[in-house]
């Protein structure tokens, strides 16, 4: 194999007052300190009650848990100083989106001016992870065939059940917003990178994007890095978790690529059946089944993890993490976020649901740290 599978983690987390618990915009204090703290490994979002974080390439989650619980931990103590807490969920469950002050900066005001209240309403973090792959035909041939574990992914990351003070009835509303947004959902079948760059050039050409990097697919090779960018993912509230889905996409990218190796590949499937396996992701998370192609059946989501497990078993050891993949066996037993909001929420006094929703979040936030 000639990838190296490095892999790197993105996060988008929201501001709340530690008091009110809403939402709060970040100061300008605080931006420059978390810069001064964090250098280019953090920056501000769209809406200024977002901040975002990236780690560094890492070659193992084992590397990346530590840059990662690093990055996490200055954002909350920093953030301490101002009164102010981060939370990491896909949705505030009660904050309304109409209240919130986008960032000042000429990319965010762009968009804003193309999109109106599309992009308003994007009061929703997610989590991206970038796999390194080794050239750009490659990157190519692999994204259809990862794609078919696209809703598996975004089943086991669901944190967004609420949206501004109500229960969505979805484990990830999160997706609903971000498909109002165009050139987003699965990613379109390509036959070499040649085709891929002379479909997003057209945009490019045609001044209705900058560049490739405001195409919003769930799946995309990276404009800046030689990486395939898994964007379909809920952030996560607590870091084990986000280290166990870097880790299981890292392997998957390793096993597809043996299997090319091998003179193989996964099966690439229409993205009309996928779409079907990713609407039931969103609605149901991980406490419903999705639709086994192979079998031509529907199959529990335990059964279904289970299965990924041992077909990618031998690459997530060789990568080291293989524990941390296992470990996701947590939340196929005991529940994604959104259903761990969704108890907190029905457990709290009559009224404040979404507050205690908010110190839960906060609390996982520092679970791990």
């Amino acid at each position: 194999m000639q990838s190296t599978f490095t892999i790197g983690i993105e996060e988008e987390y929201l501001l709340v007052d530690k008091d009110s618990l809403a939402l709060a915009d970040v100061p300008d204090a605080l931006m420059t300190a978390c810069r001064e703290a964090l250098q280019d490994q953090v920056s501000p979002e769209f809406l200024a009650c977002q901040i975002e974080i990236g780690t560094k390439p890492c070659e193992t989650v084992a590397e990346a848990r530590e840059d990662l619980r690093h990055l996490r931990r200055t954002i909350a103590e920093l953030s301490d100083k101002h009164n102010l807490a981060p939370i990491a969920a896909g949705c505030h469950p009660f904050s309304d989106w109409k209240a919130q002050e986008t960032t000042e900066k000429q990319r965010y005001t762009q968009l804003e001016s193309e999109l109106e209240n599309i992009a308003r309403r994007m009061l929703i973090c997610g989590m991206h992870v970038h796999v390194g792959l080794e050239g750009d035909d490659l990157r190519i041939d692999l994204m259809p065939q990862l794609s078919y574990f696209l809703p598996h992914l975004l089943a086991l990351s669901a944190s967004s059940p609420f949206w501004q003070g109500e229960d969505s009835g979805l484990a990830s509303y999160r997706m609903s917003v971000m498909d109002n947004m165009p050139r987003t959902g699965l990613p379109p079948q390509f036959d070499s990178w040649a085709e891929y760059q002379r479909t997003t050039d057209t945009l490019v050409d045609l001044d209705i994007i900058e560049d490739a990097s405001k195409v919003w697919w769930d799946l995309r090779p990276s404009v800046h890095y030689p990486t395939l960018e898994t964007r379909i993912f809920d952030v996560q509230p607590r870091m084990a978790h986000s280290l166990g889905l870097a880790g299981l996409t890292q392997a998957l990218c390793r096993m597809l690529l043996r299997l090319r190796d091998a003179n193989q590949s996964w099966r690439k499937y229409d993205r009309f059946l996928i779409s079907e396996n990713r609407w039931r992701a969103q609605r149901y998370g991980t406490r419903d089944s999705l639709i086994d192609f192979g079998d031509q059946k529907m199959q529990g989501f335990d059964t279904l993890f289970e299965e990924i497990v041992e077909l990618l078993a031998e690459d997530a050891e060789a990568l080291r993490c293989l524990d941390e993949v296992c470990a996701l066996r947590d939340v196929v037993a005991k529940g994604t976020s959104a259903e761990r909001q969704r108890k907190v929420w029905a457990e709290a006094p009559e009224g404040k649901g979404g507050e205690a929703v908010v110190r839960h979040l906060i609390e996982e936030y520092h679970a791990d740290l």
